[in-house]
């Protein structure tokens, strides 16, 4: 139901913009929290950043704090992922997805998911 895009490979210090959409009519962006997760190899999915549903406010990792941020386009029923001043230890598969749930941190909590799109920091 969620389709992330974006990925790719980048340098350490460089920046990557992913996206996460959805082509279902009966899905509003704004109606949900939506999160962004990672998954690097052999680690557990990891909480990365979320923006909640209604008011937008947003909650981050301390890993990215100040280097990620999240925003969401309701027109376009989009949300973003900017990220900035990568390091090599944001290498992982992230993903996009969709709650209700107000712990918003918790992987379990979430309903619908996209496929993940891989992001690789090289130094």
């Amino acid at each position: 139901q969620l389709q992330a895009s974006g990925g790719g490979l980048v340098q350490t210090g460089g920046s990557l913009r992913l996206s996460c959409t959805t082509s279902e009519r009966t899905f509003s962006v704004g109606s949900y929290t939506m999160g962004w997760f990672r998954q690097a190899p052999g680690k557990d999915r990891e909480f990365v950043i979320a923006i909640r549903q209604g008011g937008g406010s947003t909650r981050y990792s301390d890993s990215v704090k100040g280097r990620f941020t999240i925003s969401r386009d309701c027109a376009k029923n989009t949300v973003y992922l900017q990220m900035n001043s990568l390091k090599s230890e944001d290498t992982a598969i992230y993903y996009c997805a969709a709650t209700k749930n107000v712990a918003l941190t918790i992987p379990e909590h979430y309903l619908y998911w996209g496929q993940g799109t891989q992001v690789t920091v090289s130094s």
